[in-house]
């Protein structure tokens, strides 16, 4: 079994998000997939194995558990397919759904990957959890930017959207681990999706995901994903709309995923971005 290191969202290795990565899992059972994937110590990794007609089934696990999606992963898998097999469309078999995927060269050489999520879909917090989410977090309600309000956001992997009041707010990440960790295995969410609006349509995000023992994701294109369905469904951005969202930026590891939401309700969300081998 041969491991990949890509890292994604970035065109520098010491940038974006890192995700190990294994073009052929033929034959590879699920204890070693978590085995790979806790050994690797990224946040995520990805395997893939051949499936019917040219599409690829894709299972990704942190160093704990499995996961339904991944973005960053996804981008990085698909980059290291397209080095060896050349530009092209993709379709991806996820534990969430179809994910088409494509490929093209950049002006620079550089290989860029956009991928269109599953169907998007929000739905509210419980004010305790929401009460208990704050808690954990160590914020209060006079953090938060009201113009965004929570919501669980969906687009392949749930994440409760929290956004700050302020650019220092989500600057200082001080969080309880072991508390956010419980409520959100409880909640089945994936990461916590802390956002900052910058402009229209220019974001900052920070990632907790504690449940796949990561203090921090240094970007996170299933989040990406699933807050421009958020945008979308709640009427927050004009559509059709392309974003970009940094992150990674206050851990050292600066990101930039362009996120596009397309008009029609219910449609998949587009993230693109670039990524390296490491």
């Amino acid at each position: 079994m041969e491991i990949l290191r890509y890292t994604a969202f970035t065109a520098d290795p010491a940038g974006g998000n890192p995700a190990g990565v294994v073009l052929d899992a033929t034959g590879v059972d699920e204890a070693t997939m978590l085995a790979t994937a806790a050994e690797v110590g990224y946040s995520e990794s990805a395997f893939v194995l051949p499936s019917a007609e040219g599409a690829l089934d894709v299972r990704y696990f942190s160093p704990l558990a499995e996961v339904p999606f991944c973005g960053h992963a996804t981008i990085a898998t698909a980059v290291a397919y397209t080095d060896l097999h050349g530009t092209g469309p993709l379709l991806l078999h996820t534990k969430a759904g179809p994910v088409p995927v494509t490929t093209a060269r950049a002006e620079d050489g550089s290989i860029v990957a956009t991928l269109t999520s599953v169907e998007p879909r929000t739905a509210p917090i419980a004010d305790a959890d929401l009460a208990e989410l704050l808690a954990a977090l160590r914020w209060s309600a006079e953090d938060l930017d009201p113009a965004l309000p929570p919501r669980a956001a969906y687009a392949g992997a749930w994440h409760p959207v929290i956004a700050a009041g302020s650019r220092s707010r989500l600057a200082d990440l001080d969080y309880d681990m072991p508390a956010l960790s419980a409520l959100m295995h409880r909640k089945d969410w994936t990461t916590v999706d802390l956002v900052r609006r910058e402009s229209p349509t220019v974001f900052h995000a920070r990632n907790p995901f504690p449940p796949g023992g990561v203090v921090e994701d240094p970007a996170t294109g299933a989040a990406a994903a699933a807050f421009g369905g958020y945008l979308r469904e709640l009427g927050l951005v004009p559509v059709p709309a392309a974003l970009t969202i940094h992150q990674g930026v206050d851990m050292g590891r600066p990101s930039t995923i362009s996120v596009t939401v397309p008009e029609a309700p219910g449609s998949g969300i587009g993230v693109s971005g670039t990524a390296v081998r490491i």
